[in-house]
């Protein structure tokens, strides 16, 4: 008959009959009849560990080959089966043998009766991305698949490690059986006394058989050996190479993840903390089943804590820490997906809620698991891993959404829309984590939020602006606690940069750092003071907020809320024996009349000013009602400066029309000068790149920032400019004469040495 089959039982038996009833996907039970007997015996699946059929049953008749397997059953035995994908059965699942094309190649396998299941066809189609070899070769690696590092180092040795460990394995019996340090000699990596010596070298921890010889298995030595570490530390072998032993120890294949691309829903499963804290990578999700990559599969509770975090199947494989760490930098630190994914399963609520209830509002706000607590708490962190400096949620009016959009290299990008029956509830969750008050709507409030994000301190300044129609905007200034840089690192040119130094050795009088928000202005007072912090002096900054600290200055926390101001700390540090007093800022005519007091009865002074230029800068001043014979004697110098986006230096390219562009340059910087100057780079010398677009900066060509500068030192023809209260164009003409550069001349030298393009120059300056 054609319904003739064999099973194999747990106990090892083999029982062959015919089925007595068809065999369906859900049955947990199989009903035969025995040769030699002729009543019927019923079998749970649960006894069995597989069924090999002489003809497919009816069940398999529209199914589909998925994969190519090899399958281990808790008796020993291995198969290369094509796995099909579908149908499938309750209790295990059904394929083709691959040995041979003799009967009964139909095979069935219960869930419970596989101790591991290996993807062949992945191995094979990673191992061909690396390597090509002839047709008969290819059955050699079937258990490891070959990692670019290895494949450099010569394909017979990663065959012949793949064959010594396959055959190690395969003779111990159990995959825990074959040791680490033989399987390498074995392979002819290390020596047999390099493994000895190696043995002798980890430390020998005290328990109950620390008398054993140290060649048996009960010497506390052997108990927890980490040979393989310490034969990669001697430099003996490779993580590699180890990994490669280790990976057939325990029969677990091999992935290069530099071949792999994870899907959505794979990533997903495994949160980048999780992730990052076992050192873990998934490397795709099929179904329930979790395939996912790990450097020590030596740690046994590894499966178990993603078995229950995942509630999948997992199937551990191996990679090098290096490729793990890789991947997890690659794929999680940069992805937006995390709010992207919990948005949209937040549409589903939003459609029942109405815009305007307050009541939904409230239920969305304090319920322990609220999906708008969670959103907040990713958008912010997204915000921070994405390198913005602001975050700018826009609620629409009506059934218009949220529009949240991020402010990244002085550009401000869309970055997430959330329904609109949501903005309410959003809102109110930034005020109640800033401490504001929530039932306010008709005033502006200011607040901060504070948070701490892998070991790193993140502070939020907080702006809730009223709109019409009874809405709020919210736009939160990201602030990182971070070092000064050496102003070698700011873009100074060496023109600019040779007389800033000078400035800064003038023991009294104020510098000024001028520009828009967001231009690095405290970046570049404070590299400034950490060029000449030293034990001599003694420094004093007020600033709000405290951004960048460093040791040996006396950092100082503006509070307006309690009446500590910039001008109540600088009478303060009048009274406290400085050197060089540093404001954040001007905000008001008192501080600079103070500062500049200040700066005139020998203290050096540093301070910002929101302005656009240098020259306009001493006007603004004098505007404000400071005398300007004080101004121009306290005056030492005034640096404006913007931010200008980097062109990206692993897809920038040089630009093809070189010639024409160059003599565009040179004709705008000396139009900027009032006449020629022989200052820039010749022809030949010249940089210029234009943009291209990769994955690093996203497409856009850009990646960073660079600081275009302009420098006006307090000559004597500024100063007496200064007292006869000049116009904006009569210091900027004399200061051209005396070499200043303007922010637009600085900026094409930027473009001469590849560092950005026009584009973005004119973007920033005129």
């Amino acid at each position: 008959m054609d319904n003739q089959l064999i099973i194999h039982l747990k106990s090892d038996d083999r029982i062959e009959g015919r089925l007595a009833r068809s065999f369906k996907n859900n049955d947990v039970d199989v009903e035969l009849f025995v040769h030699g007997e002729e009543r019927k015996f019923l079998f749970k699946l649960d006894e069995i560990c597989y069924i090999r059929f002489l003809h497919p049953p009816a069940a398999l008749s529209a199914g589909e080959p998925a994969s190519l397997e090899q399958i281990q059953t808790i008796t020993g035995e291995t198969f290369s089966v094509a796995v099909f994908s579908r149908p499938q059965f309750l209790k295990g699942f059904i394929g083709l043998l691959q040995d041979g094309d003799g009967p009964y190649r139909t095979i069935f396998f219960t869930s419970t009766g596989v101790r591991y299941r290996q993807d062949d066809s992945v191995t094979l189609e990673l191992f061909r991305d690396n390597v090509t070899l002839a047709d008969d070769h290819i059955e050699d690696v079937v258990v490891l698949t070959t990692p670019e590092e290895l494949v450099t180092a010569g394909l017979d040795q990663v065959k012949q490690i793949g064959q010594t460990l396959q055959g190690a394995s395969e003779g111990a019996g159990n995959r825990q059986n074959a040791r680490v340090g033989d399987i390498l000699v074995e392979a002819g990596l290390v020596t047999r006394d390099e493994v000895e010596a190696a043995l002798y070298e980890i430390p020998v921890e005290a328990g109950p058989n620390e008398h054993a010889e140290p060649e048996s298995e009960q010497h506390p030595a052997r108990r927890k050996l980490k040979v393989g570490e310490l034969l990669v530390t001697k430099g003996l072998i490779t993580e590699e190479q180890l990994i490669c032993a280790l990976a057939t120890k325990f029969r677990l294949r091999f992935v290069d993840l530099h071949g792999i691309t994870p899907s959505e829903a794979a990533l997903a499963a495994i949160p980048q903390g999780l992730a990052s804290r076992l050192q873990v990578f998934p490397v795709s999700l099929t179904g329930r089943r979790l395939v996912v990559a790990t450097s020590t599969p030596t740690d046994l509770t590894t499966e178990d804590i993603l078995r229950f975090s995942t509630n999948c199947s997992i199937e551990l494989v191996v990679s090098s820490s290096r490729q793990i760490a890789a991947a997890i930098e690659r794929y999680y630190s940069h992805r937006g997906e995390a709010v992207d994914t919990l948005l949209e399963s937040m549409k589903g609520e939003a459609e029942t809620l109405s815009v305007e209830e307050e009541a939904d509002e409230a239920r969305l706000l304090f319920e322990p698991d609220s999906e708008v607590i969670s959103l907040v708490n990713r958008l912010l962190i997204d915000a921070y891993k994405r390198g913005a400096s602001d975050i700018h949620f826009e609620p629409g009016s009506g059934q218009s959404p949220l529009i949240v959009r991020y402010r990244i290299d002085g550009e401000c990008v869309p970055a997430h829309q959330i329904a609109a029956s949501y903005k309410w509830a959003i809102i109110a969750r930034i005020k109640i984590l800033a401490l504001l008050d929530i039932a306010e709507r008709r005033r502006p409030q200011s607040g901060k939020i504070l948070l701490r994000y892998h070991q790193q301190k993140l502070e939020y300044r907080v702006e809730i602006t009223p709109l019409v129609g009874g809405r709020e905007a919210a736009v939160l200034r990201l602030l990182v606690a971070s070092k000064p840089l050496p102003l070698s690192q700011l873009a100074l040119m060496p023109y600019n940069l040779e007389r800033f130094l000078g400035l800064l050795q003038k023991p009294y009088g104020i510098i000024l750092c001028v520009g828009p928000t967001g231009a690095g202005k405290t970046t570049t007072l404070h590299s400034a003071l950490g060029h000449i912090n030293s034990r001599e002096r003694k420094i004093w900054t007020a600033e709000d907020p405290v951004e960048i600290t460093q040791a040996g200055l006396c950092q100082v926390q503006i509070n307006v809320k309690i009446g500590f101001t910039f001008a109540e700390a600088l009478r303060s540090f009048l009274r406290a024996d400085p050197d060089v007093i540093m404001i954040g800022e001007m905000r008001d005519p008192e501080t600079a009349k103070i500062a500049i007091e200040a700066s005139l009865t020998g203290h050096l002074v540093l301070s910002t000013l929101h302005t656009n230029s240098a020259p306009e800068t001493a006007v603004r001043l004098i505007e404000m009602g400071m005398d300007p014979f004080n101004f121009a004697d306290a005056l030492i110098g005034i640096l404006a400066q913007r931010l200008a986006k980097r062109l990206c230096e692993h897809c920038r390219k040089k630009v093809s029309a070189k010639r024409e562009l160059y003599d565009q340059l040179v004709a705008d910087f000396d139009r900027s000068a009032g006449r020629r100057l022989e200052v820039l780079p010749a022809f030949d010398d010249a940089k210029l790149m234009e943009k291209c677009g990769c994955e690093r900066c996203g497409g856009s060509g850009y990646k960073g920032r660079v600081a275009i500068h302009e420098l006006m030192t307090a000559i004597p023809a500024i100063k007496k400019a200064i007292r006869h209260e000049a116009r904006v164009e009569e210091l900027r003409e004399i200061a051209l004469q005396e070499g200043m550069w303007t922010l637009k001349m600085d900026g094409i030298m930027k473009v001469l040495t590849g560092d950005t393009d026009m584009e973005q120059i004119l973007r920033v300056c005129m």
